[in-house]
């Protein structure tokens, strides 16, 4: 029979170290209400690794009200690898403050979706989009949750907010096409659901960037498929269209793909640019151009996010996020 090792507890901990046992609960839950010295503090986290001890959340959860974890509702639409390399860098900078961050599967919307994240009692919530309300943010507040974070458009009472406007997007990409003489603009709205999300406010800020010049702007649905990018260009030369905004890079490469077996030059018939500049995006010929998003480093984002949680009753905090650059190549 395979003998199974007790499960190691805080006293074996305690003794290893040669501290007690509320030492050893005050170091591992990182309670600021009395002080440890930092030799101390090694000495306890060193036994618990050679013990292979990890506190019960639960019972921890109990005790302080709240957990350390740090709840991401999933994205309810589809994402790509920008938004997975800014969640990586973001789990590990708060992995080094010893939160966790968990990922929560979609489960109603808004004040609803609320009150199912407040049942895991998570010490912070970062809300993506703007489907939470104020009403969700104090169910979220009153379940222990020290700190509700929100990425979107703008601010929900009660929360701290991170704008990410994505006008700036679609603004920075019909201005270079303008400059660089196109005057008749095309943009892809994605046909993906959950896309418009993003697309819309892109679309919104092409407009805003050629109001009052002379230019044209004709919005094109368009399904992520090689025969639908080849049926849009076979109509573009109908369309009379001299540009296009392609919503993000994956559907620039489809698009261009496509122009190439129509027969149609890029960029001396029809320029177009992309947007969150993929490397695969610079191994096209010719180049493809693209707007590159700007987000907060996941370090900066997490020292918001623990200061939020030390500080709970603090005024909440307001930054605008997102901005991008516009990097010029072959395609415009």
């Amino acid at each position: 029979m395979v003998q199974i090792p007790n499960t190691p507890t805080s006293a074996d901990v305690a003794r290893l170290a040669g501290v007690s046992r509320a030492t050893v609960s005050y170091v591992l839950n990182d309670t600021d209400a009395v002080r440890i010295s930092e030799p101390t503090r090694r000495r306890v986290h060193a036994a618990a690794r050679e013990l292979g001890y990890v506190p019960h959340a639960a019972a921890r959860t109990l005790r302080a009200g709240h957990s350390r974890m740090v709840l991401m509702p999933a994205p309810a639409v589809p994402v790509g690898p920008l938004y997975h390399r800014f969640l990586g860098e973001l789990q590990a900078a708060l992995g080094r403050l010893d939160y966790t961050v968990v990922q929560h599967g979609a489960v109603g919307q808004g004040d609803e979706a609320a009150r199912a994240w407040a049942e895991l009692r998570p010490v912070a919530v970062l809300a993506p989009g703007s489907g939470l309300g104020s009403h969700g943010v104090a169910v979220l507040k009153r379940a222990g949750a020290r700190a509700v974070v929100t990425l979107g458009p703008t601010r929900v009472e009660g929360a701290h907010a991170l704008l990410m406007d994505h006008t700036v997007v679609g603004h920075r990409a019909a201005a270079h096409l303008h400059d660089r003489g196109r005057r008749r603009i095309g943009v892809i709205l994605p046909e993906e659901p959950g896309l418009e999300f993003f697309s819309r406010p892109r679309l919104t800020g092409v407009r805003r960037a050629l109001t009052g010049t002379d230019a044209t702007v004709t919005a094109l649905p368009l399904a992520y498929t090689e025969r639908a990018a080849s049926e849009l260009a076979a109509r573009l030369p109908d369309l009379g269209l001299d540009a296009v905004f392609a919503y993000n890079d994956e559907y620039a490469m489809l698009l261009m793909r496509a122009l190439e077996d129509a027969g149609l030059r890029v960029p001396e018939d029809i320029a177009v640019v992309g947007a969150d500049d993929l490397m695969l995006g610079r191994l096209l010929r010719p180049r493809l151009s693209t707007v590159r998003l700007e987000l907060p480093s996941g370090r900066e984002l997490a020292g918001l996010v623990d200061h939020a949680v030390r500080h709970p009753g603090a005024e909440p905090e307001v930054r605008t996020v997102l901005d991008a650059t516009l990097v010029h190549r072959a395609s415009s």
